[in-house]
């Protein structure tokens, strides 16, 4: 009886989460090892069903980075990252597009849709979804100067235009998007996935915008911060305690908040029904970026 109590108990911790976010649109980018365990690949689809199934509109946006390492290691070319940005010449952007849209984009569809959902795979190029225009990283040097970088066909996002995700959620669909864009030339982008998922986040004025990481959120001092604040992630920054490839999910984060998205979280992808923990439950897991 205990235990059929306790089940009762966290249903019940759920309802008022289930009131608050029915109707809402959620985005959630999906990468790292979520996206290569069996277990956890699994979880997650399962937590995007419930999600749609309980009247919250999830909206998925997806990486592909050990995918991508794989087939251009094979191909012999070589790859490299500045603050967490893939420097992507021709050769690389046609790997990026081919892996990313033509076969992981697909995989995520087939597993959610096994799972009982109704995913539609798309690019930003789809449905005049996302425009973009080239990206050059400003990085300040030992001597407090800036300058800029040219990391190739790396892209920043201009515009998005979210009619084809509204119509795809008014008939019950969940979209399932893969990071590429087209800038107003014509030319093939490569936006880093937590980038588009905060564009599309902005787009859509979600409530929520997630993250999925392989840490445990943000970690300062090997302690997991959270209820951060713009001037609080500037200052780690600057310090160096936050670094690396946790640059662009934080300062994505913070552009959303300032763009109106009500929350955003980095939360740990390699902890089963991740998604669900965040969303239905009082303790949440990860990190907590806010407005202030």
């Amino acid at each position: 009886m205990n235990q059929q109590n306790e089940k009762i108990n966290h249903i019940l911790e759920a309802l008022p989460y289930l009131i608050k976010y029915s109707g809402k649109t959620i985005v959630i980018k999906y990468g790292g090892a979520a996206m290569v365990e069996e277990e956890l690949k699994s979880s997650f689809a399962e937590d995007i069903v419930l999600l749609k199934y309980l009247g919250i509109n999830p909206v998925v946006v997806h990486g592909g980075g050990p995918e991508i390492n794989s087939l251009i290691k094979s191909l012999n070319l070589k790859t490299e990252f500045i603050r967490g940005h893939r420097v992507t010449d021709e050769p690389t952007m046609e790997v990026v597009e081919m892996v990313l849209t033509g076969k992981v984009n697909k995989q995520i569809v087939s597993l959610i849709q096994e799972k009982g959902g109704k995913p539609v795979g798309l690019s930003g190029k789809d449905g005049g979804l996302a425009f973009a225009e080239k990206y050059l990283l400003e990085v300040e040097g030992e001597d407090g100067k800036f300058t800029k970088m040219d990391l190739g066909l790396v892209g920043q996002i201009t515009m998005v235009d979210p009619t084809i995700l509204f119509t795809l959620q008014k008939e019950g669909f969940i979209p399932i998007i893969s990071p590429v864009a087209v800038s107003k030339e014509g030319q093939t982008l490569n936006i880093n996935a937590d980038t588009m998922a905060g564009a599309i986040a902005e787009a859509l004025h979600a409530d929520k915008l997630i993250l999925l990481t392989d840490t445990p959120g943000i970690l300062i001092e090997g302690k997991l911060v959270t209820g951060l604040k713009k001037a609080d992630i500037q200052g780690y920054i600057k310090t160096g305690q936050i670094s690396g490839g946790m640059i662009p999910k934080v300062e994505c984060c913070l552009t959303a908040i300032e763009a109106g998205v009500k929350r955003a979280h980095i939360i740990d992808g390699r902890v089963q029904h991740s998604v669900l923990i965040e969303i239905l439950t009082d303790q949440g897991i990860g990190s907590l970026i806010e407005q202030g």
